[in-house]
């Protein structure tokens, strides 16, 4: 996808962006008023109605059943006539998808320039040749019952060890009992590759005892954990599970003692790509900008993983056509097929989306939202697609990563699939936060002066200053070089860390 937004240097005439040159709706950047006299392309146009920020007015009149454009693409059709100047939303326009799409294979070779001189950020080499951004002691239970007690310890740990970690952070819950089937799966799945990610250096491990996600099972199935990292125990076993915790942590804070940061090349770096309460702008200035950082970190030779499915509804022949080959291409359809499955298996429309709260941003359809989401992928090859609770590999590339739009799921699974950070693109904002540091990015001004203690970077400059989107995406990518080098994220920083793990069995 081409750059969306050819930015005007004069800032009094940057009200409104007509995103392509195709596209017969403009995006009012403020709130523009009834009345108001627009010229484009040597045709006047006036309001209609009043248009609140980040919403959408046609460019042109429209015939009811006509196509809406926006970034060069169809976001929906009209359900009734539109004038010129005519605010276009969920009240006169409706989504065109319906049912399953027909996909088709573009055999034209996609390709991707390497760039040299490779940056570079402190970080900690791991035996296993990964490279972890924090050395923190992970607690991790694998039953809601022994939630508290990971709690517990971990704040023990705070007052007790706190310069012998970066961190003591209880990955906590509530599932692990009574859980079937694929629920179960998926707890095992999302905890086992939590278990060796590389931003722990080391990981605790509670049990209880009796529950269906048997620790030894567990912790056997596991690959690549380095065994001199890992302590673990069921609570029915031990006379007093804290005290048992505790003395596992010193053990294994002996072992993090010898780890010291290193420079490290960006390339060792797997960052997941995020968004979360879109507005009217996170098409135009967030999702862009992060674009810019997945085509420059695989073009360094790093990793990184794109996730939200649904969210990929309506715009998936723009990442199908991305395909690094046949094969890649086939993962992708099944795992777009796989996702619409789950909904008709379980009664629910396929294209229940935006939000309430996307929709009271400005986007009004699917497709204009997965069009705006997608652009978190950039222009990169895709070469790897795996499934829910699977780890990316470390070669260079964009990984798709099978999970659901919801925040908390959606970024748990990428922290999982061993991303060191996850970049969160937000037009509504948020203080959730995860395992991993997660750098906020607004895509408004408004939202980064009202929320300085979540955001952490402001793309909503964009619109407000002489500022391209490469300048920004390279501010962006400065900034993680030094959240990678050990500078804390607002989520670090109030201790916002979180897991959500996908539920969709029976609970006995």
């Amino acid at each position: 996808m081409q750059d969306l937004i050819s930015p005007t240097r004069n800032k009094a005439l940057r009200r409104y962006i007509q995103v392509h040159p195709e596209d017969n709706v403009a995006v009012a950047i403020e709130p523009l008023k009834q009345g108001e006299l627009f010229t484009f392309n040597n045709k006047q146009v006036t309001l209609f109605n009043d248009i609140p920020k980040g919403h959408k007015f046609a460019l042109s009149a429209l015939d009811i059943a006509e196509d809406i454009r926006k970034y060069g693409f169809t976001i929906g059709i009209t359900t009734s006539a539109i004038q010129a100047g005519e605010h276009i939303h969920s009240h006169n326009s409706k989504t065109k998808l319906d049912g399953t799409e027909t996909y088709h294979y573009s055999s034209e070779p996609v390709s991707q320039p390497s760039l040299k001189d490779i940056p570079s950020f402190d970080g900690y080499l791991r035996h296993n040749g990964l490279v972890g951004i924090r050395n923190e002691l992970w607690i991790v239970n694998t039953v809601g019952c022994v939630n508290q007690t990971a709690k517990r310890i971990a704040d023990l740990c705070k007052k007790q060890f706190t310069e012998a970690a970066d961190n003591f952070i209880a990955i906590t819950h509530p599932y692990g009992c009574s859980q079937l089937g694929d629920d179960l799966v998926n707890t095992q799945k999302i905890l086992r590759s939590l278990l060796g990610h590389a931003n722990a250096g080391a990981v605790l491990v509670i049990g209880l005892g009796c529950e269906n996600n048997q620790l030894m099972q567990l912790i056997g199935d596991a690959t690549g954990l380095d065994k001199q990292r890992i302590k673990f125990f069921n609570s029915q076993e031990v006379d007093d599970e804290v005290e048992q915790g505790l003395d596992y942590a010193k053990d294994l804070l002996n072992e993090l003692a010898t780890d010291k940061r290193s420079p490290q090349p960006v390339s060792k770096l797997t960052l997941g790509m995020k968004c979360g309460g879109s507005d009217g702008f996170s098409g135009l200035t967030a999702n862009p900008v992060v674009g810019r950082i997945t085509d420059m970190l695989t073009q360094f030779g790093g990793r990184v993983i794109l996730t939200e499915t649904p969210e990929m509804f309506g715009a998936e022949q723009v990442l199908m056509d991305r395909a690094l080959n046949s094969n890649i291409f086939d993962q992708i359809v099944d795992l777009v097929d796989e996702f619409k499955q789950y909904f008709i298996t379980n009664n629910q429309p396929i294209y229940e989306n935006p939000s309430p709260g996307n929709k009271a941003g400005g986007l009004t359809t699917l497709e204009e939202k997965s069009l705006g989401a997608i652009q978190k992928g950039g222009q990169a090859v895709i070469n790897e697609v795996i499934g829910y609770g699977e780890v990316a590999s470390q070669t260079p590339g964009l990984t798709l990563l099978q999970s659901p739009g919801n925040d908390a799921v959606s970024s748990t699974a990428l922290a999982a699939a061993g991303a060191n950070i996850v970049l969160f693109t937000t037009g509504r904002g948020t203080p959730l936060g995860f395992p991993v540091p997660t750098i906020k990015i607004s895509s408004n001004s408004a939202l980064a002066i009202r929320k300085k203690h979540w955001i952490d970077f402001n793309a909503g400059q964009i619109l407000d200053a002489n500022v391209s989107i490469d300048q920004c995406a390279q501010s962006l990518f400065d900034y993680i070089i030094e959240v990678a080098s050990g500078k804390c994220t607002n989520n670090e920083l109030n201790d916002n860390r979180e897991i959500a793990i996908w539920k969709n069995g029976v609970t006995l």
